[in-house]
């Protein structure tokens, strides 16, 4: 209950506060209280993946988003009636909708009457997993998790192509949000961080079939480091260390690598991502086709973030010089 509350006065705080500084950290807090709402509620993963992208890269990007629209609010506060009376009566009509769902926990809910019996009990067996969410997201949900890194691949595409057309709203370098070489505490501190944020990251990556973990959360927080080094040492040395044309490669070579398993999979006898024919054994079928599928997932999500990241600044960066 006390977490729900801060969570409450946390998104209060987000819609009534015009410093969109003040904004930028409250929304990091609010991904930092829902993942341990998550967690109390055993959901690990979900947790994993909220800290990574609600508390981690996505105050970042907005970080960068502030170089251009700046830091306060410009339109003056207005409140609209029929606004607030179409939230008012869409929130009352959800609050009705969940006195016909079934309370939480009850042994006589329909998922737990099938759904989750059948992965708990059967998942085991038939994919070999210790991890049961990896075994749902990876084999028995294969095809939604494929279109899921394909809308990240194209949600990145679109916003490269937005980035791309005129910059005619773009405003003056803010170079404290872009580089923070002054900071002589913050870079020293990243020095030693970074190369475990990494590592970790790799960790998380191909430790998601036995615990919390996987392609999505390891894009995420490898992406996290990158985009830390950029602000706090700048875009051109980032720009050293990572080619940002084989970036834009990653990023479709993560989405065919997923695929390519389906194809494989389809060679050899079986349905597109049936991982069972990838070996003499099914379940080490099923281990190399979820390492391989974990993998292109990670490739994917990490690659769109840098290059997010990087066309933001990427613009930030020459706009300003053409102002000096």
């Amino acid at each position: 209950m006390s977490l729900l509350s801060m969570l409450v006065a946390t998104a209060i705080g987000i819609a009534v506060n015009r410093d969109l500084l003040s904004v930028v950290m409250l929304s990091s807090i609010y991904g930092l209280l829902s993942a341990n709402f998550f967690v109390t509620m055993d959901a690990v993963d979900v947790a994993f993946t909220e800290a990574a992208v609600g508390a981690g890269i996505s105050p970042l990007l907005m970080f960068t988003t502030m170089a251009i629209v700046g830091r306060y609010e410009k339109l003056p506060h207005r409140w609209s009636l029929s606004a607030l009376v179409l939230v008012s009566i869409t929130g009352a009509l959800l609050l009705v909708a969940t006195m016909d769902m079934p309370a939480f926990g009850a042994p006589d809910a329909p998922a737990q009457q099938h759904v989750a019996p059948r992965y708990i009990e059967q998942s085991g067996q038939e994919v070999g997993i210790p991890n049961i969410v990896t075994s749902v997201l990876a084999t028995y949900r294969g095809f939604d998790t494929f279109g899921e890194v394909t809308v990240i691949f194209t949600a990145g595409v679109g916003v490269l192509s937005l980035l791309m057309i005129g910059d005619r709203a773009t405003k003056p370098l803010s170079s404290h949000l872009l580089k923070a070489s002054q900071h002589k505490i913050l870079r020293i501190v990243s020095k030693v961080l970074i190369a475990p944020i990494l590592l970790f990251a790799l960790y998380v990556q191909f430790h998601g079939d036995y615990g919390p973990g996987g392609g999505f959360q390891a894009g995420v927080i490898f992406a996290a480091a990158i985009i830390v080094y950029t602000m706090l040492f700048g875009l051109d040395s980032a720009r050293q260390v990572i080619d940002q044309g084989w970036v834009r490669v990653m990023a479709a070579v993560g989405v065919l690598l997923y695929g390519a398993v389906g194809v494989v999979s389809m060679v050899n006898g079986g349905n597109f991502l049936d991982y069972d024919v990838l070996a003499k054994d099914p379940i080490h079928g099923q281990h190399y086709g979820i390492i391989v599928i974990e993998l292109g997932v990670g490739i994917t999500v990490a690659a769109v973030m840098v290059l997010i990241y990087f066309s933001f600044a990427g613009r930030l960066v020459d706009r300003g010089h053409q102002d000096d």
